[in-house]
């Protein structure tokens, strides 16, 4: 099966060569050919170049790109996706005056998702979370990882990551599992951290493993939720199982915790609305990716990543969605990039480039994903006829994508 793009105004994130990840200045960089073709084989890039160049071959499917930009699939690196319900009432709360804190306090935040969570049948909770993976697909997104977490109970965490293999099953969007047993402590284990932190260890880990249901580890740190000290518990636990760490940590307060991530090897650290001097020269020179979450800070009004500060001291930054029912109930990567350009100053190259090639390598698949490369996957964006690529951020509430194309074939 072939599939040839032609007349592509302008062919974005154009890499001959394989990387793995930009950084710093490079981010700035966002390598394009205008007047552009590109072919597909199956589910593979196999050539693209100037249409002056463009062969002259039979293929099963032709698309007249003229006027429209094409670009590889948005990789969103930190989701919630799968869920039973929502947090609607909690919205109305922060409105009223509520802090996220306070929320937690009265049994809101990660523990009500539990709750319901838990009284709601696998079946059900599939149902509800292909719909949201349906409605990302359709806005660009061509690979997510998708977190447990609101589980909080053997059963449920086994529960949530079942879903997440079913979805990667029964859809073409590459997909990543994280297991996040360590969202929050349940109310049973308030006054015991280290009995909770025995139950993930010693009975949710092992039969994770034994499912093959993950690919990475996550925990919460953060004050009031999980300490640097039982963060690296788990991470270490999570080692033992083959699972590299991508942490929460940031948020909300400076405890120590980048420093303890990139001791252990974490693949990212994610959110970082909360970003010390120390932190940034924690991280330079390390495989660690920082992560930032711009539609959490623009839903619950906290701080935004400081982006600037952190690409000029040299490091990479991947953007990503945070999709879940408390603080960021939408996937929708373009906002993201265009709230990283208007809210954290980023240029919109340098958003790009954090959501896609950056993004790819957050989740482990830069080798496949993130940029149109020969022998990558052929997921990708068509927009609709734009003046230029900066309307994508520009014209933050309009849907510019007008086709998506996933292991090289056109989705309805």
């Amino acid at each position: 099966m072939q599939t040839l793009i032609i007349n592509i105004k302008e062919l974005l994130q154009v890499r001959e060569n394989h990387i793995e990840k930009v950084s710093g200045k490079e981010m700035a960089d966002l390598p394009s050919l205008k007047n552009a073709f590109l072919l597909i084989e199956n589910d593979i890039i196999k050539d693209f170049g100037a249409m002056d160049d463009c062969p002259k071959i039979n293929v099963d499917k032709t698309i007249d790109a003229n006027g429209k930009i094409v670009l590889p699939s948005w990789c969103d690196s930190h989701t919630h996706i799968v869920y039973a319900g929502n947090r609607e009432q909690e919205f109305v709360d922060r409105i009223n005056g509520l802090t996220y804190e306070e929320i937690a306090n009265r049994g809101g935040g990660i523990l009500n998702s539990a709750k319901k969570l838990n009284e709601t049948s696998e079946e059900e909770i599939y149902n509800q979370s292909k719909k949201r993976l349906e409605e990302v697909i359709s806005q660009g997104t061509g690979a997510v990882e998708i977190k447990s977490g609101y589980g909080l109970t053997v059963e449920g965490e086994l529960k949530m990551l079942r879903v997440i293999k079913k979805l990667a099953e029964n859809y073409s969007i590459t997909i990543k599992s994280t297991f996040l047993g360590a969202h929050a402590f349940p109310k049973e284990f308030k006054e015991n951290h280290s009995g909770y932190i025995d139950l993930i260890i010693d009975e949710m880990l092992p039969k994770i493993a034994e499912e093959n249901l993950a690919d990475f580890i996550d925990v919460f740190l953060e004050t009031g939720y999980f300490s640097v000290e039982e963060t690296e518990k788990i991470m270490e636990a999570g080692k033992r199982y083959g699972l590299p760490s991508k942490i929460h940590v940031n948020q909300f307060t400076a405890i120590s915790g980048i420093a303890a991530c990139v001791k252990h090897n974490a693949l990212t650290v994610d959110h970082l609305e909360i970003v010390t001097d120390e932190d940034i020269e924690v991280l330079k020179d390390t495989e660690t990716m920082p992560v930032a979450l711009p539609s959490c800070s623009f839903f619950i009004s906290i701080p935004y990543t400081p982006a600037r500060k952190m690409l000029n001291a040299g490091l990479p930054l991947a953007l990503a969605s945070d999709f879940n029912p408390g603080t960021t109930p939408s996937g929708n990567m373009n906002f993201v990039v265009a709230t990283a350009c208007i809210k954290m100053k980023m240029t919109p190259e340098e958003a790009i480039n954090a959501a896609t090639i950056n993004g790819a390598y957050a989740m482990g698949i830069s080798k496949t994903h993130g940029s149109i490369t020969r022998g990558k996957k052929a997921n990708l964006i068509i927009t609709k006829p734009l003046h230029s690529f900066y309307e994508i951020p520009y014209c933050f509430g309009s849907n510019l994508v007008e086709q998506i194309i996933l292991d090289g074939k056109l989705q309805a």
